[in-house]
């Protein structure tokens, strides 16, 4: 079964409520014992990349995740902050990520200042697939999905990015490693695309 990891922070019921738009069973993950019976896990999160490290390392949940994860290679997808967390470090913050796609979280404003473009990125935007990955199963090559964010995800190796966006400057919006995966869009905001992206994720 899926599990939503609740750890204080996220938009959990959404993405409930997705997966029983899509008949896919789904609950949530606030105990060792909820992690254990995973099959797939999603990292959610939202507000500032401290607050969320903070709450997920007070969790108590991180060691077994990282078993499951690392050692039992069970898929697992962070979206938005929750992708963040996946980095190595933040601009936004001074915790340390949790580094498992190595990689930085750079903030637009420099980026886009010149261009006299709205902080933070928010709306559609379509995204570029580089690679085959069944997170994208059965998209067109330039899907759209909705975004919100000020701060972006940029990968140490650039075999990691997974699809790109556009918004002052390329960016890196959907990553992944093996069986780790990460998304900056709101698939839960983002209609029949971002539900399919959902879908795809449960049948890795």
């Amino acid at each position: 079964m899926i599990k939503i990891i609740d750890y204080g922070i996220g938009n959990i019921q959404a993405f409930l409520n997705v997966y029983k738009r899509l008949g896919i069973s789904a609950d949530v993950a606030r105990s060792v014992d909820d992690i254990e019976s995973a099959t797939h896990l999603v990292l959610p999160g939202v507000g500032a990349f401290d607050q969320a490290m903070a709450l997920f390392n007070d969790s108590g949940l991180r060691e077994s995740i990282e078993k499951r994860v690392f050692e039992e290679r069970i898929p697992i997808i962070g979206i938005c902050v929750g992708m963040q967390m996946l980095a190595t470090s933040s601009e936004e913050g001074n915790m340390s990520g949790l580094g498992w796609i190595p990689g930085q979280v750079r903030t637009f404003s420099s980026n886009i200042a010149s261009k006299n473009l709205p902080m933070p990125h928010m709306g559609w935007n379509s995204i570029n697939k580089r690679t085959n990955t069944l997170l994208l199963k059965d998209f067109e090559e330039t899907p759209s999905f909705y975004f919100l964010h000020s701060f972006y995800y940029e990968c140490d190796d650039v075999d990691d990015v997974l699809a790109t966006a556009e918004y002052g400057h390329n960016f890196h919006c959907i990553v992944g490693r093996n069986n780790i995966f990460g998304i900056q869009c709101h698939p839960e905001k983002s209609h029949s695309s971002g539900y399919q992206l959902l879908k795809n994720f449960a049948e890795i």
